[in-house]
């Protein structure tokens, strides 16, 4: 059997290129794609940090409690609002999840609005461990200091810490805190000008003064400065 001629010009060279395949000889390559960025998270946008934070800034209800661990008297909203840099509304919703989360959790303290300001005081359950705690120790006998608080309070009662350290010249935060332990003095309100809590003597007081009222108080009043004088020193 004889073999067929090829037609001339019908060599390897010859046979016809599909239309992809010279499409694909004489375009340039591809340049690769440049990196999808991944999708946010379900639900709403990425987290982005607030305009303006503190880098180490902590939580402002974290702030809030710090402020108020250290608080020897009620502070005002606008006292927390202007320390902290945190809103007035913002401040008054925080004090008042405190106060409602201190007492669903049974804390040993309590979170109360008193005057004009908020303050942590000892839950009222917890008194007779906490009174047992503060006069361990402590001696029968009153220091030189807190007899010469005892006086100030009894003579121009009611009156403020404040009152009593421009008497005394030196603070009285220690001293207040052993005489109410001791049940000689009490709160008895609030200074309607500064918001200061007030201080009186006590029934057990005149009970161990040996006297049946404060006007039977020996008149050593003259030896004390007067009102008049304490507001002087305050001033100055």
């Amino acid at each position: 059997m004889t073999e067929e001629a090829t037609p001339a010009g019908t060599g390897v060279a010859d046979v016809p290129v599909s239309a992809s395949e010279s499409a694909s000889e004489s375009e340039p390559a591809a340049e690769p794609v440049a990196p999808v960025a991944p999708a946010p998270p379900a639900g709403g946008k990425a987290r982005r940090p607030p305009a303006g934070a503190e880098p180490g800034r902590p939580s402002d209800t974290t702030l809030v409690e710090a402020v108020l661990t250290v608080a020897e008297r009620p502070v005002g909203i606008a006292e927390f609002a202007t320390a902290l840099d945190i809103p007035a509304r913002r401040v008054e919703r925080l004090l008042a999840e405190l106060a409602e989360r201190y007492e669903r959790e049974e804390r040993g303290f309590r979170l109360r609005h008193v005057g004009r300001g908020w303050r942590l005081y000892t839950a009222d359950e917890c008194a007779p461990w906490v009174e047992r705690f503060v006069l361990a120790g402590q001696s029968a006998r009153l220091s030189q200091a807190a007899l010469e608080t005892l006086a100030i309070v009894a003579y121009q009662q009611p009156v403020s810490r404040g009152r009593v350290a421009a008497v005394r010249g030196v603070s009285a935060d220690g001293v207040i805190r052993t005489l109410t332990a001791r049940n000689l003095i009490e709160e008895c309100g609030h200074d309607h000008e500064s918001g200061a809590i007030l201080y009186r003597t006590t029934d057990y007081f005149l009970e161990r003064m040996g006297l049946r009222g404060l006007d039977e108080l020996p008149r050593l009043a003259p030896l004390l400065p007067g009102v008049a004088d304490v507001d002087d020193i305050v001033a100055s």
